[in-house]
């Protein structure tokens, strides 16, 4: 193990360990300054994990995509309320001009889908999955019912950013030059370059466990291209940055996006989302059933969650359900915000968890980091 944090984050993460991890990254900042940055384990490619040590963070990358749009929703460049296809006029193929980036950030535009006959060659291409998701037909009118976009809600929000872009650059160089680099995150890549491959640690784990078959489901999330070790390790995968699951982080870049939301209106804010932007986020949609996965899933209108998965359930008195801002990751990965406390703490790793309640090795990192944060308050 290697750390630079005190011994309560160090036996926290030798937890993780007997847990059945592999290796895992902790950072979090307070107010915008770093108070926890710790490493443990292996990368599995025969090195321990350190401090530059890069994770596949899955989803979390729709945290990263959300707010890009919310970047460009301040520049007064896209209207969060009205229709995608203003920004992006195919987008309205098959009666889709009524979907707003509000019913896409929210996973109620009722067209989650990539197409169930999608490929791994199509997955990688920016320009065909585009069309692709731009021709699907949708399953049901806007704000209707709660379905999760897994693949398709990066590429709804990347291609209109990438189509209202003043200097026409692509999605990728936008959110490089317009998120990561101001927000000082230059570990974390989407589309990830030869030269840091390297750093990258290998997935393993669990597949991705099966669910009851719908065809929303296989048209949004086909099975062939599971959220798992045996996609996501791949190269060519890891080159084409997902917009919606291909972020590869360390755990302090990942945590310093969700300080930006941490710290709106607090010491430490780098003025970079706006009191109405965190609003939008805070604001809860329906709790109902989700009707690609089938369970509750707590997401608000501005495309982060309102529970920190994982985590929340062990921390004493539930309090990370009440004000937290989160996204997690297939497999267990999980970073959060909590604005009225000014915290962000973000958990990156490489042993993926499916399908099992009994086994939550995060529980303990987290609480040591409320520890470390409660002293330092």
């Amino acid at each position: 193990m290697a750390t630079n944090s005190d011994s309560r984050i160090s036996r926290a993460l030798e937890q993780a360990l007997g847990a059945g991890e592999t290796g895992v990254q902790v950072a979090a900042y307070l107010d915008g300054e770093l108070i926890v940055d710790a490493w443990a384990g292996e990368t599995g490619a025969g090195r321990p994990v350190d401090h530059d040590t890069l994770f596949p963070v899955f989803s979390v990358t729709k945290a990263l995509a959300a707010s890009t749009a919310h970047v460009y929703a301040q520049r007064g460049l896209l209207d969060l309320d009205g229709p995608v296809a203003k920004a992006w006029p195919e987008y309205a193929a098959h009666g889709k001009g009524g979907i707003t980036f509000d019913h896409v950030l929210s996973h109620r535009s009722g067209a989650p889908s990539i197409g169930a006959d999608t490929t791994l060659k199509e997955l990688c291409d920016w320009s065909t999955m585009t069309a692709k998701v731009a021709d699907q037909v949708p399953f049901d009118p806007p704000d209707v019912r709660n379905a999760y976009s897994p693949y398709a809600f990066g590429w709804v929000l990347g291609e209109a950013v990438r189509r209202v872009d003043p200097e026409g650059r692509s999605f990728h160089q936008i959110v490089r030059d317009d998120v990561l680099l101001p927000l000082g995150m230059d570990d974390f890549f989407l589309g990830l370059p030869d030269e840091q491959r390297h750093r990258v640690a290998v997935l393993g784990g669990e597949e991705t466990p099966t669910l009851p078959p719908s065809e929303m489901l296989e048209a949004a999330s086909p099975a062939h291209l599971p959220f798992a070790a045996s996609l996501f390790n791949l190269p060519e995968l890891q080159r084409a940055g997902l917009p919606s699951a291909g972020g590869i982080a360390t755990a302090r870049a990942t945590a310093r996006l969700f300080s930006a939301y941490a710290t709106v209106g607090r010491p430490g804010d780098p003025r970079f989302f706006t009191a109405d932007t965190l609003r939008r986020c805070q604001r809860p949609r329906p709790l109902d059933v989700d009707h690609t996965y089938g369970f509750p899933i707590p997401v608000g209108h501005g495309g982060l969650w309102h529970i920190a998965p994982g985590v929340s359930d062990s921390h004493p008195g539930g309090s990370l359900t009440e004000g937290v801002l989160s996204h997690t990751g297939a497999g267990g990965t999980v970073a959060w915000a909590e604005p009225e406390r000014g915290l962000s703490v973000a958990i990156v790793h490489n042993r993926l968890f499916f399908g099992q309640p009994q086994v939550n090795p995060f529980g303990a990192v987290a609480d040591a980091v409320y520890e470390v944060a409660a002293e330092q308050s």
